[in-house]
């Protein structure tokens, strides 16, 4: 079962984790992240295009694959996937069971979702808010 994330958790829990003041990344509805290493032209549009290709799920092929990561910044998990910034985020409550396999289906669950449903909750423009080197 998929529990609902309010999106201001979401956005605070990702302003947390990527707190690199250069990171621009865009957020979908069921708390999967896309980290924008070179931000371009609209954001949402860029960010769609790897979600839609990267999101869905294909059983028995790299788009299956997943990684746990259990997060100092926050209290649940990221779950990695096959493309390097994607990444979902799970809160506690959310898996069936605190092991590694359970929390990591349950993010590649959520990846799926958000790379079919493609619904854009947040965006975070940094670009250009860098200071002085």
């Amino acid at each position: 079962m998929m529990i609902a994330v309010n999106t201001e958790i979401l956005v605070d829990v990702w302003q947390r984790l990527l707190s690199d003041p250069r990171t621009s990344w865009v957020l979908f509805e069921h708390g999967t992240c896309v980290v924008l290493a070179a931000p371009g032209g609209d954001l949402a549009e860029q960010a769609t295009e790897i979600l839609r290709e990267f999101g869905p799920v294909h059983a028995g092929s790299a788009a299956g694959d997943f990684g746990v990561i259990d997060v100092k910044d926050a209290d649940g998990w990221v779950v990695t996937g096959h493309h390097q910034d994607v990444l979902t985020y799970v809160t506690p409550d959310e898996p069936s069971g605190q092991e590694t396999f359970a929390v990591g289906m349950c993010g590649r669950s959520k990846r799926h979702r958000d790379g079919t449903e493609l619904h854009i909750v947040h965006v975070e423009d940094r670009r250009g808010s860098a200071g002085p080197a």
